[in-house]
């Protein structure tokens, strides 16, 4: 079937499987994978008809919460009595993440105590341990997510009730497991344990480090489905690491804007990233990453209660914030320079000025133009109102003022200056911003919101 992007189909263990759903990016096809949460599933459905049914299998079929049936390779078979062990590989599609090709082992094992009723989900080697406040599960949680944990309870439901019909055949009686379909209350005492043989280094490539998650991966997803090109695993990282900060108490935040940002806050701003992260924020502020989605990261900051945010960007991303653009990536919309040649023309630049700026490729090009012919400063201020513009439409009624950067030859370029307090500074979210580029072969402050220096001073002495 297809529901307008995506064609969808059985069949999706195979890499070469044609039948794989796929998803129109750019113009192009590309193949659909599938989520650790199932993969997890998949494994502990197949292990728990093994471990009753005595017989192997070669594949099985789970059903994923959006309600696509996929069929999974069941690889690494070992059992005993009453217990079955198996791997579904993880297959990221045409977006492959750092679980991509990570087998996703479940250990199913039945109670001998007739006693024990419901189903005990666990991790083991290789699936990490929550050790902070904040995210999807309670601090000394293995990292198996809620949806996970459903996906993984029904399935061994789905094989409990599966297998009792297999049985009750093979002895040429009617099911008598009907009652325990979907219903954990009275299933056997069945213990599930999750695990990743290479998970403990697959970890050290992902963010749950950083999110205070020890000793493996997370078992993820909420779909159950891995979209290619999805842009919501970055913004669902980045909400959950504010998620996780908030829950630790801190009120102040630094949103780096890629690896460019995050090096100048280093270097230019003299804010200590590396010596803090999730798991160890700093009394006075943590810090994120927000790659190119700026506006999901104050959306979440504004959500979790924060009180102080500070927004560290390129010109060449934050000069689109000039045309209300709080995505950045280039996908969805270049205007870099149109946007900068715009704030010249308003600046009061001349027509072979303006036919030199929209010739330029890059923005720090942009820069070194308007310096040579002294309009950088005028450019900036109408380049700053308009990036103010957007994030006060962002955050209304939150927003601070605007003041004019050093002029290129003000050796204050790499800090910015202090702005007289007006004493009336706004309440709840204080949104500050910086933006930076290349000027003389240095990385240099170029645009500012008022209480950015302030605050760059306050947190550079933490």
């Amino acid at each position: 079937m297809t529901n307008g992007y995506c064609a969808t189909a059985t069949g999706v263990s195979s890499l070469d499987d044609p039948s794989m759903m796929r998803r129109f990016v750019s113009g192009k096809w590309l193949r659909c994978g599938y989520t650790t949460g199932s993969c997890a599933s998949g494994a502990a459905k197949a292990a728990t008809l093994m471990a009753l049914t005595g017989e192997d299998l070669s594949t099985v079929v789970v059903s994923t919460p959006d309600g696509h049936e996929l069929t999974l390779d069941v690889l690494d078979i070992s059992s005993g009595n009453g217990w079955a062990s198996c791997a579904v590989r993880k297959d990221g599609g045409d977006d492959p993440d750092a679980t991509d090709q990570a087998l996703i082992y479940a250990r199913v094992e039945l109670s001998d105590n007739s006693s024990n009723k419901g189903i005990v989900i666990d991790g083991g080697f290789g699936i990490g341990r929550v050790t902070q406040p904040g995210l999807d599960q309670p601090v000394g949680a293995a990292a198996i997510n809620t949806v996970p944990r459903r996906m993984i309870e029904r399935a061994v439901l789905e094989g409990w009730e599966q297998a009792g019909r297999v049985t009750s055949e093979r002895l040429g009686q009617g099911p008598d497991l009907a009652d325990t379909a979907i219903n954990p209350a009275v299933a056997p005492g069945l213990t599930v344990i999750i695990s990743c043989p290479t998970g403990e280094d697959i970890a050290a490539k992902t963010f749950n480090p950083k999110l205070g998650v020890v000793g493996g991966i997370s078992i993820l997803g909420t779909t159950g489905i891995v979209e290619p090109m999805s842009n919501a695993a970055l913004i669902e990282t980045t909400a959950r690491e504010i998620s996780v900060l908030a829950a630790g108490g801190t009120r102040d935040l630094v949103i780096v804007v890629g690896n460019y940002g995050q090096s100048f806050a280093t270097t230019g701003l003299g804010l200590d990233l590396k010596a803090i992260s999730v798991a160890k924020p700093t009394p006075q502020y943590g810090w994120v990453k927000s790659s190119n989605f700026i506006g999901e990261a104050i959306t979440a900051a504004a959500q979790h209660g924060f009180r102080r945010v500070l927004v560290v960007g390129h010109l060449g991303k934050m000069s689109k914030l000039g045309i209300g653009m709080l995505n950045t990536h280039s996908s969805v919309g270049d205007g870099r320079i149109e946007t900068l040649t715009a704030c010249a023309l308003e600046a009061g630049a001349s027509l072979d000025l303006l036919h030199t700026l929209s010739g330029c490729v890059s923005t720090d090009a942009v820069v070194t133009a308007l310096a040579g012919a002294d309009l950088l400063e005028p450019t900036m201020s109408t380049l700053k109102r308009r990036i103010q513009d957007t994030f006060d439409r962002r955050t209304p009624g939150r927003s601070v003022e605007v003041h004019a950067a050093p002029t290129p030859d003000d050796s204050r370029l790499t800090r910015p200056s202090t702005p007289p307090s007006t004493g009336d500074e706004p309440t709840g979210l204080q949104l500050e911003w910086v933006c930076f580029t290349g000027l003389n072969g240095q990385y240099t402050t170029v645009a500012q919101s008022a209480g950015s220096a302030a605050l760059i001073a306050e947190w550079s002495r933490s």
